[in-house]
């Protein structure tokens, strides 16, 4: 395994986070993932992640509505972890409490009550990083900047950051934190991958600017970029949420996992440790979160890091593909 550090901090993580998104309690009535993974199958999964060297765990507060949360926090006991020595994130944003007043969002109600939920499902006293999972629209970026402030200065944080966001956006809320004294973000969890390439534009020469750790979330675009298009699988069976995030450019995209497919097969290689090998190939990319169902995809994913990408076959992969749409929702 290799660690690097976060960004513009003093902390160390591993260059593979192990995405606890596909852990949590099964069924559409338990959230939008019914395809997670109960505790008993997601034991396997995560030993072989320690026992590779990821010491880098994201979560969120609504992933199977705080299931994932409860089952990280469990897994992280019954293995003994050192909590001095792994990194845990979760995120705040997303109703948990849908339909009722005040039930998300980063008003400062919502932050303060959220970590401390978080907390309790986690059973921890704190967590290494706290992420506003989207940014609030109807909260001032003053009250969500202070209130995540508030969150780190009382010791149930130690950093925080964004997930999907736009540039502007991300560098107002960074200049409100200095101008204030406050928190800045030290990271940014965009989406990144083979078939959405738009945060190369903008907000990754900002990140790399201001020295802020980059964690993409679906570097493999929810298996996309791990199977020949049009794979069948347990999960996107009965997944809903891929086909609203890239359901709408298909057309496009299935030149691109077609590509990738060969150029893969041509050096021998899995789809899913070529898209890995080509992200961790990027300037400025700290870990990509990698959700799992299998040991395998954990072992691929890790051996990803030995292979070295030659600038022809960088430019073969990235060849066919074309501009999206930009998104600071997905």
């Amino acid at each position: 395994m290799q660690y690097v550090k976060f960004g513009n901090t003093g902390m160390d993580v591993s260059r593979i986070c192990l995405g606890m998104m596909s852990f949590g309690k099964p069924g559409k009535e338990n959230g939008v993932f019914p395809w997670a993974r109960d505790y008993d199958d997601a034991k396997p999964l995560f030993k072989k992640a320690i026992d590779l060297g990821i010491n880098y765990f994201d979560t969120a507060n609504v992933y199977q509505m705080g299931s994932s949360e409860e089952i990280t926090g469990r897994l992280v006991r019954d293995f003994g972890l050192d909590r001095d020595e792994i990194v845990v994130a979760t995120k705040v944003h997303f109703d948990m409490r849908p339909g009722r007043p005040n039930g998300g969002g980063s008003s400062r109600k919502n932050i303060l009550t959220e970590i401390d939920h978080s907390l309790k499902r986690l059973d921890m006293d704190y967590v290494d990083l706290y992420q506003i999972h989207r940014l609030d629209a109807n909260t001032p970026m003053e009250e969500i900047m202070e209130a995540l402030h508030d969150v780190v200065k009382s010791g149930k944080a130690r950093y925080i950051g964004a997930s999907t966001i736009f540039a502007w956006q991300l560098e107002r809320m960074q200049q409100i934190a200095e101008r204030h004294g406050w928190t800045k973000f030290v990271s940014l969890q965009p989406q990144y991958n083979l078939i959405y390439r738009e945060e190369e534009r903008e907000i990754l020469p900002l990140c790399r600017d201001r020295k802020m750790a980059v964690v993409p979330w679906s570097p493999l675009a929810g298996g996309r970029c791990a199977h020949p298009w049009g794979t069948k699988t347990a999960r996107n069976a009965i997944d809903e949420v891929s086909p609203m995030v890239w359901g709408a450019t298909d057309a496009q995209d299935k030149v691109v996992v077609d590509n990738l497919e060969k150029v893969a097969a041509a050096h021998g290689r899995t789809m899913a440790q070529e898209s890995l090998a080509w992200m961790l190939s990027k300037p400025g990319i700290t870990a990509p979160i990698v959700g799992s169902t299998s040991e395998k995809h954990i072992e691929e994913a890790v051996s990803a890091l030995d292979i070295t990408l030659d600038p022809e076959e960088i430019a073969a992969l990235e060849a066919p593909y074309v501009p999206h749409i930009k998104t600071g929702a997905f």
